[in-house]
């Protein structure tokens, strides 16, 4: 008897294996092929994690120098319109919105203004450089959310006050929370992250 090492498509539809002891050494295993693209795990559409083909394979060099700074570019226009947002609080003071979150039923105000100015402050410029990436990503995602049901009756249109624009920069927080500093991050450069 030994240990045979089998590799399957598990049910996630992730390449799995484990150890088989109770085989004779001269059984051999076949290995399982991947399932037919798209695969259907829990009713969504998983695809290929493999890049397309360009229409245009004279560009592939340029995408291979740019891609890597994409994440940076999302992470500078989430942390940039968070210090914007904590600029203005400054000049009219961190805790000047205290009255306001009162009475939207956020009591007491002074508290979750200094606490969405801090996330706004120290949240935008761990965005912008990608320190604690993750942890201000998310917290941000979390401001993000609580607007949205606040403004849930409004409706959609961030012209009349709805709810679009805290949907979008929410969304897009949660994707950096999800994914991390990325490449060009101080996160990646002292090689630690959450």
């Amino acid at each position: 008897m030994t240990s045979i090492d089998v590799r399957f498509w598990g049910q996630s539809g992730h390449r799995q294996h484990r150890l088989v002891d109770s085989a004779p050494a001269d059984v051999s295993l076949p290995t399982l092929p991947p399932p037919a693209v798209p695969m259907s795990i829990l009713g969504a559409v998983m695809f290929k994690q493999e890049e397309p083909n360009l229409l245009i394979p004279a560009l592939k060099p340029f995408y291979d120098r740019v891609i890597p700074l994409s994440w940076m570019v999302v992470r500078f226009a989430v942390g940039w319109n968070l210090l914007v947002h904590a600029y203005f609080s400054i000049g009219r003071g961190p805790l000047a919105m205290a009255p306001v979150f009162e009475k939207m039923g956020f009591v007491p105000g002074n508290i979750y203004a200094g606490t969405t100015f801090l996330v706004e402050l120290l949240g935008g410029i761990g965005i912008l450089f990608g320190l604690f990436t993750r942890f201000f990503a998310a917290a941000a995602a979390i401001e993000m959310l609580v607007i949205f049901f606040v403004y849930w009756n409004v409706g959609f249109s961030w012209l009349k006050g709805g709810y679009e624009y805290a949907l979008m920069w929410g969304l897009v927080s949660f994707a950096i929370a999800l994914r991390g500093g990325g490449p060009y991050s101080l996160d990646r450069m002292l090689g630690r992250e959450l």
